[in-house]
């Protein structure tokens, strides 16, 4: 796995397009979201699981980087290839990249 801060997130973006996953729940993706992110709440990976390439780069998003951590841990110990975890979550990144996103 690997464990990106904002400003690297950026850049690999940047030559990369791998499937953008927010962990988060209904309420905070209200809030702010990545255009191109796909909702999928932590409390309903296992449910979910099938639904996911294990072999697809993922970056796991939430809001702090906790939780998407988690289930990036979970994800590699069932499979996953290609995980990789936004450090400090969505609220880094309104900080220090998109400075019109929501704080919440």
């Amino acid at each position: 796995m690997k464990d990106l801060d904002p400003k690297q997130l950026e850049q690999h973006l940047k030559s990369n397009s791998p499937l953008l996953l927010d962990v988060r729940e209904q309420w905070e993706w209200d809030k702010c979201h990545f255009d191109k992110a796909r909702l999928l709440p932590m409390g309903q990976i296992m449910a979910n699981i099938d639904s996911l390439d294990k072999s697809e780069e993922i970056v796991l998003i939430c809001h702090h980087g906790i939780r998407s951590m988690q289930v990036a841990r979970y994800f590699e110990s069932v499979g996953f290839s290609n995980v990789i975890n936004l450090r400090g979550g969505i609220d880094a990144w309104a900080k220090t990249i998109d400075e019109s996103m929501e704080l919440y």
